[in-house]
């Protein structure tokens, strides 16, 4: 990866979508001296099995990528983009899905009403995508399709599913490139031009 690719990498639960990124990002660090990666990391432990699946990931990632430095940023992913994008940074993203959970929670949105929680995310959002379009340097995005299977039960987990899938419309739009995972195979959707 030479040049300013954006990425998108759809894919389920470990069907091998961060291995990519940090594939990608290996393969930026070793083209030149001057490149850098970053991961911004939007997972937060709510809970002791979240706690142990993000310190596993950032001991796979030590491991496999340990030039990458990290960022835990959950909700400001827009304006942490903005100041850290530059022609030889490349930022992964790691994941969409749990920011625009993060962004609709009730826990995390204050006092904010259901609708006022997804319209407040529909502005980070448009921002989210401008900020693609805009960004210096390469960002890959990492991200789950729950929208495969049967309409779900609940209508809280209904209206995520859209939110999710209209988000991950808007970047793959925005992106070059787009990958789905499954298996730990890749599969191009939006191959770069």
């Amino acid at each position: 990866m030479s040049r300013q690719v954006n990425e998108l990498i759809l894919g389920g639960q470990k069907s091998g979508k961060s291995r990519r990124a940090e594939m990608l990002a290996s393969a930026w660090l070793a083209h030149s001296t001057d490149h850098k990666a970053m991961l911004i990391a939007t997972a937060q432990p709510w809970d002791d099995e979240m706690q142990t699946r993000i310190e596993r990931h950032q001991q796979d990632r030590a491991s496999r990528v340990p030039e990458m430095t990290t960022l835990e940023e959950p909700l400001r992913l827009v304006q942490a983009i903005e100041q850290l994008s530059h022609a030889n940074n490349l930022i992964v993203i790691d994941c969409l899905t749990l920011w625009l959970g993060n962004l609709l929670m009730p826990a995390l949105a204050n006092t904010d009403d259901e609708k006022t929680r997804h319209d407040k995310a529909q502005v980070q959002i448009s921002r989210l995508i401008t900020g693609i379009q805009n960004s210096a340097g390469p960002l890959v995005f990492v991200g789950n399709e729950i929208g495969l299977g049967v309409i779900p039960m609940g209508r809280e987990t209904r209206a995520f599913v859209d939110a999710l899938g209209l988000l991950n419309q808007g970047v793959a739009s925005a992106c070059e490139r787009v990958t789905f995972m499954a298996a730990g195979l890749p599969l191009t959707l939006k191959p770069a031009a």
